[in-house]
């Protein structure tokens, strides 16, 4: 991977230290072009006609088609949504629950997954159990309906034990905000039934953006969520229509042209650097650094194979802020004793070393 052609592709890391992809990506050159290129083609000719709605589909087809490659499963199998929780609402709002059903969760997730699971307990009487992160498969029990938990810990970097989580007896949603574009793997080598994920955190894409995959065998359990033009067969006739094959029956509404280009050139971005290296790159320098941390004295969270470090700090939000005026983007974690660095394969060494002496400073 030449790692300086990666880097050119982002021009704010030509000033900042950019660690703050989980939560938002930097911005590739070239999808702030794309976008451009829609706006001016939409100024120009208008957004109504056949053309234009073609167009926006065919965008639409092929990113669906990318993030399935990406995915490593077929197309048919995912949704275009607009964020981890879109996809996380769109499975529990999909699904039977009744009264006395049971969902376990963990003690580590983001409120974009507890939010929704509060709802469903209070709106439909389903019991949330809530356990550690570490202990979620063996607390499936008979009433578990649904095991929902994060693929990698946003506040850890902790990875799921996906092993012990696919033989439980319980359908598995993931919540891959902190997976998807960061690690390399198979979703179908997971055993999850769904898979909810961020287009702008390790994709690098547009706020806004998210993707839902749905297993094949798991698709006509589900309602859809949000049922539209786009989620019938037959649009003349939709009182009596079903549902438009596969997972884009779960699709959000229509995707606008200039956030699916952004996406698009985003992936094609990476991918020229070979994807899977990119990946490669962050997990192993993200361990490098948190073993530098960790001799350096600082108290370094239990954490995976992942491409996020947390760190103890005695004010983390201080300290990010102390860290950032150094031109060294990291984020705390609100409710947490930690500061944290998300490491993307674009990260130089010189910007760990950069952090290690920095987050090591009393000054």
């Amino acid at each position: 991977m030449d790692l300086a052609a990666l880097r050119a592709r982002f021009p704010v890391l030509e000033r900042v230290a950019y660690l703050n992809t989980g939560s938002v990506g930097p911005m590739p050159a070239a999808a702030c072009d794309a976008v451009a290129a829609e706006l001016e083609r939409a100024l120009a000719d208008g957004r109504a006609s056949a053309a234009a709605f073609a167009r926006d589909a065919a965008l639409a087809d092929r990113l669906r088609a990318k993030v399935a490659g990406v995915l490593g499963c077929a197309p048919w199998e995912v949704a275009l949504t607009g964020s981890t929780t879109d996809g996380v609402n769109a499975i529990l709002a999909g699904l039977d629950l009744q009264p006395g059903d049971e969902i376990v969760t963990t003690a580590e997730e983001h409120p974009g997954l507890l939010a929704p699971l509060a709802a469903v307990r209070d709106r439909r009487g389903v019991e949330l159990r809530v356990v550690p992160f570490e202990a979620v498969a063996a607390a499936v029990g008979p009433r578990t309906r649904l095991v929902a938990c994060s693929h990698v810990s946003w506040q850890t970097g902790r990875v799921a034990d996906v092993e012990a989580l696919a033989a439980a007896a319980a359908p598995v949603l993931l919540d891959g905000a902190q997976g998807l574009g960061a690690l390399p793997f198979e979703v179908g080598a997971l055993g999850c039934e769904y898979y909810a994920a961020a287009g702008q955190k390790w994709l690098c894409g547009p706020v806004g953006s998210g993707y839902l995959y749905v297993a094949e065998g798991a698709i006509d359990g589900l309602a859809p969520a949000w049922p539209g033009y786009g989620t019938v067969a037959d649009t003349a006739a939709p009182l009596d229509s079903a549902p438009v094959a596969g997972a884009a029956r779960f699709d959000m509404p229509t995707a606008p042209a200039e956030r699916s280009a952004w996406a698009l050139a985003a992936l094609d971005a990476l991918a020229a650097s070979d994807l899977d290296a990119v990946r490669a790159r962050a997990v192993e320098r993200a361990a490098a650094l948190a073993a530098e941390l960790a001799a350096a004295g600082l108290a370094v969270a239990p954490r995976g194979a992942s491409t996020l470090v947390s760190w103890e700090a005695a004010d983390p939000a201080a300290e990010a802020a102390r860290l950032l005026a150094a031109d060294i983007l990291v984020r705390d974690l609100p409710g947490t004793p930690y500061v944290r660095a998300s490491v993307g394969g674009w990260t130089a060494d010189a910007e760990l070393e950069r952090l290690v002496a920095a987050a090591t400073s009393t000054s």
